[in-house]
């Protein structure tokens, strides 16, 4: 079964049908929104929306531990993470879609690990490695869909957005996307052996890349304009694993 974890301009999936909403307590805490198995042109998948429908909640507050621990208890064993990033690197222009594969984590203050009780080192030097990235870029080969292949994504602690400073910092490091959701959740999916793969969205250059003020009016127009070749990526997948 494959999830879909929807993040900003995702709190909703249109063109669901059959919908079944699956309201979990598990040992982390309850869900913020319930799960939707559903239908998607006839084929199931489950929909979570990371933020809530009404994007409630910000990343820091995000209960990933739970989310996770869900889709795991309903079966899931592919997710694919929709995240809306900055562009740093020269070629991660607004609008362009990336599968990253390496991660740098700078967030704070969140569980990161399901295992309190336990030490547990999972090996995690290449957080993207499954048969699911390998599938996404090639469902976007098949439909002629402009898809970057790598890239490091530096996930922040938000909810505001990063100083020029911070930019800089990151790019020093090695980033060429900044985002805000993908830890803990690639490390929680990991310690529960499902298969995690992220699909960015780039949303605007990152601040002091480029002159341009970053507005959220510009931020989703990008992401209204991104839907057709996620969802098209998406069917492709959906498709190959009937």
């Amino acid at each position: 079964m494959l999830a879909v974890v929807g993040g900003s301009g995702w709190e909703s999936f249109p063109g669901l049908t059959n919908v079944k909403q699956l309201s979990l307590d598990t040992p982390y805490g309850p869900l913020a929104e319930p799960l939707s198995l559903a239908d998607w042109n006839g084929q199931s998948l489950i929909f979570l929306s990371r933020h809530g429908a009404q994007h409630s909640l910000a990343p820091h507050q995000i209960n990933y531990r739970a989310n996770v621990w869900a889709l795991r208890e309903v079966g899931v064993q592919q997710v694919l993470a929709i995240n809306a990033v900055g562009g740093i690197g020269r070629e991660m222009g607004p609008g362009t879609l990336v599968v990253p594969s390496q991660l740098i984590d700078y967030t704070w203050g969140r569980a990161h690990s399901f295992w309190s009780d336990q030490v547990l080192h999972i090996d995690f030097g290449n957080p993207f490695e499954g048969a699911l990235r390998s599938q996404i870029l090639s469902a976007a080969k098949s439909l002629g869909v402009a898809l970057l292949d790598g890239g490091t994504y530096g996930c922040t602690q938000g909810p505001r957005l990063e100083t020029a400073a911070e930019i800089r910092r990151l790019a020093q490091d090695g980033c060429e996307l900044v985002g805000m959701t993908a830890m803990p959740e690639a490390a929680l999916a990991r310690e529960l052996a499902l298969d995690y793969a992220s699909l960015c969205i780039v949303v605007n250059w990152a601040a002091g890349i480029s002159d341009e003020r970053i507005t959220m009016e510009a931020i989703y127009q990008v992401l209204e304009a991104s839907r057709a070749p996620v969802q098209g990526i998406l069917g492709q997948l959906l498709r190959a694993d009937a």
